[in-house]
């Protein structure tokens, strides 16, 4: 597993790691990781003109000492200094050293977005400032008419950063850093709005949330990320916004707390998907119910109980309405009419297309007389935000709930801008595990532990997708995965189902239930990530 940790908790890291380290040192080694992986991306396209978006603090001095290292390599580089008074100077005078241009910013609302540059993240900027009296000089010429000599490229403002960025084959976007909060300032909006190329973020698409990864603005979608130690929420939670994330190491590992939130890889997942041993049968590899369809809704009594046949290799008991349909379409299954007549199971999941009122309540109910293991998922999530006394009935029991925030407002109230907070203060409130489903999934367990499952596309946001998830769920629980793994698992081996399914294309949720056993196989193979899948790589030097 990947350790996500809080923009706090990679401060006070960083203090640690700021005192036992030569001055300058931790900024350089990032910059070069950042210089590394800028090359790669104009390899790609042949270009040789970079724009640094340059703000106040520790990314902007990223950026800027990222530009030397360029320079040194033969690239055009102009810094567009969106803060001449508070660009970080080091990193400014080796820029200009190394023989990059330089262009400011002007205008009202230069800044990038609120709280740069301020509170204990800048413990680097003031550690590393060295060789002041030449930058004063560059900011003078940056921020005066007459500019010959400076090292500056124009008489600067918003007209000639902007061409500089219409000229640019990659852009790097060091405008705030994980002390910045909310979105960007007018003059800065309007430059990214400027940019065409690709752009490179350095450890945060700036304008994104770094510890919710929200959005209510003004904000920089980047086409990949740079971030640096560590994994911080905004990489989970805003993939999309991300792109592909490189971590580069720093040396913050070993002063790192226990982290915020964790990362499934395909090798957790693989090394716990349950296969049949040598001494298995039918039963001990785990019996799965399914209650789930009616009248209204057959279809989705056909996808989870499909979706539970598939996940593994024990035995699928069905009982609801359509079990016509779903004896037709899997003939493997013991399908009956009622709870009652299905007999003995490991494990239940209810609710899928199973109604709100009253034989919705009653089914839910009828499972609870169970003393296994549930996945209680869609109008089964309705009925206990109804039912007060079946919700008390589910306190501290081995049930994973599975709702989408609709379904999650009903019993714990709206989710709000931080996902990960509010699974917790659910699965706290309700006594069971909660799996938050949506483009950043996180299943959350009462003892607070977390599991945010990061996506960068929206295959799976298709109707009847939530009732194969439901069904994995179930087999998982059914052959001996406890609710925080089995929703874990479950998540992570959707996504990759429905990455198989859709190859490029929309596909229906029957498409991802059929690419369950392709998508097993893609986990348990020794070498592990599916790349369409893998949203963080690391990056060694």
């Amino acid at each position: 597993m990947r350790g996500v940790w809080t923009s706090g908790q990679v401060r006070e890291a960083e203090e640690v790691l700021l005192a036992r380290t030569p001055e300058g040192a931790l900024m350089r080694r990032a910059a070069f990781g950042l210089a590394v992986r800028a090359r790669r991306m104009l390899a790609r396209s042949g270009g040789q003109q970079v724009a640094l978006l340059v703000g106040a603090g520790n990314n902007g001095g990223d950026a800027l000492w990222a530009g030397y290292e360029l320079r040194r390599r033969g690239i055009a580089v102009t810094a567009v200094l969106l803060d001449p008074q508070r660009a970080h100077p080091a990193g400014l005078a080796a820029l200009r050293r190394a023989g990059g241009r330089v262009v400011a910013a002007d205008g009202p609302g230069a800044g990038g977005g609120r709280g740069e540059g301020g509170g204990p993240g800048e413990a680097r900027e003031r550690r590393e400032r060295e060789d002041l009296a030449p930058v004063r000089a560059v900011r003078a010429g940056v921020a005066g008419a007459g500019v010959a000599g400076a090292g500056v490229a124009g008489a600067g403002g918003p007209g000639a950063a902007a061409g500089v960025l219409r000229r640019a084959d990659l852009v790097v976007d060091g405008i705030v850093g994980i002390s910045g909060r909310g979105p960007l300032r007018e003059r800065a909006a309007t430059l990214v709005a400027a940019v065409t190329a690709p752009i490179l973020a350095v450890d945060l698409p700036s304008g994104v949330d770094p510890d919710t990864g929200a959005v209510d603005g003004p904000a920089v979608t980047a086409t990949e990320t740079v971030t640096f130690g560590a994994l911080k929420p905004v990489h989970v939670l805003a993939a999309a916004r991300c792109g592909p994330v490189h971590l580069v190491d720093i040396g913050l590992a070993p002063h790192l707390p226990t982290p915020h939130a964790e990362v499934l890889e395909a090798a957790d997942v693989g090394a716990r998907w349950p296969v049949p041993g040598p001494a298995d049968d039918k039963y001990t590899q785990g019996v799965t119910g399914i209650a789930a369809g009616s009248a209204t809704y057959p279809g989705a009594a056909v996808l989870a109980t499909g979706a539970a046949v598939l996940a593994t290799s024990g035995m699928v008991r069905f009982a609801g309405s359509a079990a016509d349909g779903v004896r037709a379409a899997w003939p493997e299954v013991i399908a009956t009419d009622s709870i009652a007549a299905a007999g003995q199971t490991q494990a239940w999941t209810v609710g899928p297309g199973s109604g709100t009122g009253d034989d919705g309540a009653a089914l839910l109910a009828a499972v609870l007389e169970h003393d296994v293991p549930a996945c209680v998922d869609a109008d089964a999530i309705t009925v206990l935000g109804t039912h007060p006394a079946l919700r008390e009935r589910i306190r501290g029991r081995e049930i994973l709930l599975t709702p989408h925030d609709r379904e999650f407002a009903r019993v714990a109230g709206e989710v709000g801008p931080d996902r990960i907070a509010a699974a917790r203060h659910a699965a706290a409130q309700l006594g069971v595990t909660v799996l938050l489903k949506g483009n950043a999934t996180v299943v959350a367990d009462p003892d607070g532990r977390a599991l945010v499952h990061p996506s960068a596309t929206s295959w799976a946001a298709t109707a009847g997708s939530g009732d194969v998830l439901s069904g994995i769920v179930g087999a998982l629980l059914a052959a001996g995965l406890g609710p925080w793994w089995a929703g874990g698992c479950a998540t992570y081996l959707h996504g990759v189902a429905a990455a198989l399914a859709a190859d490029g294309a929309p596909a229906p949720a029957s498409a991802i239930q059929h690419a369950i056993p392709a998508a097993i196989r893609r986990v348990r193979r020794a070498d592990g990530v599916h790349p369409v899948h893998d949203v963080t790589t690391w990056t060694k030097r």
